[in-house]
C-alpha cells in the first residue's frame, strides 16, 4: 500500500480517537472537576504510553546510505522542483493558505464562542468539530472512489465554502445583537457561528486526503516531503506571527484574512484545475539525471 493512501485510511481513525478524546477532556473538567488542564495532562500520559511502545517496538528507518544528501542539497532539489512546475508551485501555495488559516482557527474559535465569558463544554465542542471532520473525510474518500469527479474541481468548491464559514463570526458581529451580561450559556450568535465552524472543520476532513492524492500526481515522491517543508517554512513564521499579535487585532479581521486566504487558496486550485493535464516539465527530470551522473558509483 502506497504511503498516501496508507495516511487516507487512517484518517477516519484519527477523528474517532479525536472525538474521544475531546468526550475525554470534557469528562474531566466538567464531571469530575478536575480543572482546565486536566485535558492536558491526560495528554502527556497517553504521549508517554504511545513513546514507550515506540521505543520498543519500532525500528529505525535510516534509509538507503547511498540516496543520502545534505539539506542544503535537498533544499536545493526543490527549490528547482518549484521553480520548474507550476502545479507544484500552486499545490504548495494552496496546502500553505489553507492550513495557515486552519492552524490560526484553531486558536480563534473559543474567544470566538464565549466573546462576555460565556460557559461553554469545550470538550463537547472539539468533538463536535472532529464529527464534522471525520464526515468529511468520509465525503473525501467517496469522491475519489469515482474515477468521474477530478479532486481538482470539488476542492475549488471545498476552499469556497470554508471561505464563507469563516466569515460567519463577521457577518453575526455586525448582524446578530450580543448580549450584554457577562457569562451564561452560548448566544445566538454563538450557535451560528459554531455551525459555521462545523462546516470548515467538515471541509477540512475533505481537504487531508485530497491534498494527499494531489500531492501524489503533482510532486515527485523522492523530493515530496522536502518539497512541502519548503512551504511549510513560511506557513510557520505566518503561524507564529499571528500567535504573537493575536491580541493586537479584533477577532473579525483575524477571520477575515483566514476568509480571504481560503478564497485566493480556491482561485489557486482552479488554475491548477486548467493546468492539470499538461505535461511534466522536463527541468525536474534532468536536475536528477545530473545529480546521478555526479554521485560517485559505490564498488562493492
Amino acid at each position: 500500500m502506497a504511503l498516501d493512501n496508507f495516511l487516507q485510511s487512517n484518517i477516519p481513525c484519527n477523528g474517532l480517537v479525536a472525538i474521544l478524546a475531546g468526550l475525554f477532556g470534557n469528562l474531566l473538567v466538567d464531571s469530575l472537576n478536575l480543572g482546565a488542564v486536566s485535558p492536558f495532562d491526560a495528554a502527556a500520559v497517553f504521549l508517554a504510553i504511545g513513546m514507550a511502545v515506540i521505543l520498543s517496538s519500532w525500528t529505525e528507518n535510516y534509509g538507503d546510505p547511498s540516496e543520502n544528501k545534505d539539506l542544503l542539497t535537498q533544499f536545493k532539489g526543490a527549490a528547482v522542483a518549484i521553480a520548474s512546475d507550476e502545479k507544484i508551485a500552486l499545490l504548495g501555495a494552496i496546502q500553505s493558505l489553507f492550513e495557515g488559516s486552519m492552524y490560526t482557527f484553531v486558536f480563534l474559535w473559543t474567544p470566538a464562542l464565549s466573546p462576555n465569558d460565556e460557559e461553554i463544554p469545550h470538550g463537547f465542542i472539539f468533538a463536535t468539530f472532529m464529527l464534522g471532520s471525520m464526515l468529511g473525510s468520509s465525503i473525501a474518500s467517496r469522491l475519489l472512489a469515482r474515477n468521474s469527479v477530478k479532486v481538482e474541481s470539488y476542492m475549488q468548491i471545498v476552499f469556497v465554502i470554508s471561505s464563507a464559514s469563516l466569515l460567519l463570526p463577521i457577518l453575526t458581529n455586525f448582524l446578530v445583537p450580543s448580549p450584554k451580561v457577562k457569562g451564561g450559556g452560548i448566544s445566538f450568535a454563538g450557535c451560528l457561528q459554531l455551525l459555521g465552524f462545523c462546516t470548515f472543520e467538515a471541509c477540512v476532513g475533505i481537504f487531508w486526503p485530497s491534498i494527499m492524492k494531489m500531492r501524489s500526481q503533482y510532486i515527485p515522491e523522492e523530493a515530496r516531503s522536502t518539497i512541502m517543508n519548503f512551504f511549510r517554512i513560511p506557513l510557520n513564521i505566518f503561524v507564529c506571527i499571528v500567535l504573537y499579535n493575536v491580541n493586537a487585532f479584533p477577532i473579525t479581521v483575524m477571520f477575515g484574512m483566514c476568509s480571504i486566504f481560503l478564497f485566493v487558496a480556491s482561485i489557486l486550485q482552479r488554475r491548477l484545475s486548467a493546468i492539470g493535464d499538461r505535461p511534466k516539465t522536463e527541468e525536474w527530470t534532468m536536475m536528477k539525471e545530473k545529480n546521478a551522473e555526479a554521485e560517485p558509483l559505490n564498488v562493492a
